[in-house]
């Protein structure tokens, strides 16, 4: 069975009021897109395709000559998006695996996971959902009685059915993660109807669970474990959520490594660096890019290491080391301000 994995990043994210692209935003030391890309990447077989839209320039620059483009030359939803795939992959693959390029927690042991349930299962949809709260704008996932899916039901149409309140007392929430059937996918997009959205008509890729299942077709979920996985960055205050799951995601493995953190919410670290065991990293603390820590160090207060080597045993207090090389067993005096093994 061949996997291939579909990223629709069309949109340039208006509400983030920026002049970069909303996927290209970062979230723990890098692009929002490439922490997603990675994970699809390590999943499919095939190189992940990218939806892009006006913009495009800095998502191929980042990703380069790693992922297959398409251009969505207009804005007509998720559902078309899709379809702008259809070209570079009907008949190339079994599954298709379709998701959003501002989710840069989504990891890829759920969608490795999700792949397994829509193969095992023979459902022509899969989709990861997640346990929310009654005030959530997600849509709402709807099962029937022997616990597939028989409906995902958006917030503005739960307000316009009669048991409006039973549907958004709804806990399971649809995360926008989908493993299709790929012959079904293709067979069906061009089936979707066109629906009235914010900023115009767009065709809507949940309404393929529809579709599924006035087909007789079978829909199955998976509910994530971990709620944070699934949360995207369409506006700046979205963003800085997202940014402290990171850090907080990140922090715990490195208290599970054996690094000890004397307050792990003023301590930041980027998703590419190392540090070794037994090394203290005292408050305001930021280890950036590519910087490599060694064991028994000690770290802070107010210290910032920007891809820095750091070896074994060093002290390094209210301090900037940029680029720059300590030898182990240094003790870099407070006020330092090191560049390219020089100081500043």
């Amino acid at each position: 069975m061949t996997v291939a994995a579909i990223l629709l990043a069309a949109g340039h994210g208006t509400r983030m009021n920026s002049k970069t692209q909303k996927v290209l935003h970062g979230v723990g030391g890098k692009p929002m897109i490439l922490h997603v890309f990675e994970a699809a990447e390590s999943v499919a077989d095939l190189p992940p395709v990218v939806v892009v839209g006006a913009g495009e320039e800095g998502v191929r620059a980042l990703l380069g000559e790693r992922a297959t483009y398409v251009v969505q030359e207009q804005r007509l939803g998720t559902g078309h998006a899709t379809l702008m795939a259809e070209d570079v992959l009907r008949g190339r693959a079994d599954q298709v695996l379709v998701t959003y390029g501002d989710m840069p927690l989504l990891r890829a042991g759920s969608l490795a996971k999700l792949v397994a349930e829509q193969r095992q299962s023979s459902a022509v949809i899969a989709l990861l959902s997640v346990l929310g709260d009654a005030g959530s704008s997600f849509g709402r996932v709807v099962r029937a009685a022997d616990g597939a899916v028989s409906e995902i039901v958006e917030v503005a149409e739960a307000r316009q059915r009669a048991n409006t309140a039973e549907l958004l007392a709804i806990r399971e929430l649809n995360a926008g993660v989908y493993c299709f059937e790929a012959g079904w996918l293709w067979d069906n997009l061009p089936r979707l109807p066109l629906r009235q959205a914010r900023d115009g008509q767009e065709y809507y890729l949940t309404d393929m669970v529809g579709l599924a299942v006035a087909q007789g077709e079978r829909v199955v979920a998976i509910v994530g474990e971990d709620p944070d996985e699934f949360l995207g960055a369409g506006t700046r205050a979205e963003l800085v959520a997202v940014e402290k799951a990171f850090r907080r995601r990140a922090n715990r493995r490195w208290l599970e490594s054996g690094v000890t953190l004397i307050d792990p919410e003023t301590t930041y670290i980027d998703q590419q660096a190392i540090i070794g065991q037994d090394t203290v990293i005292w408050p305001n603390s930021y280890i950036q890019g590519h910087s490599c820590v060694g064991s028994d160090c000690v770290i802070g207060p107010n210290t910032i290491l920007r891809d820095a080597q750091v070896g074994n045993g060093c002290i390094i207090e209210q301090a900037v080391v940029e680029a720059s090389e300590i030898p182990s067993g240094t003790r870099v005096q407070p006020f330092t301000f090191l560049r390219d093994n020089k100081e500043v």
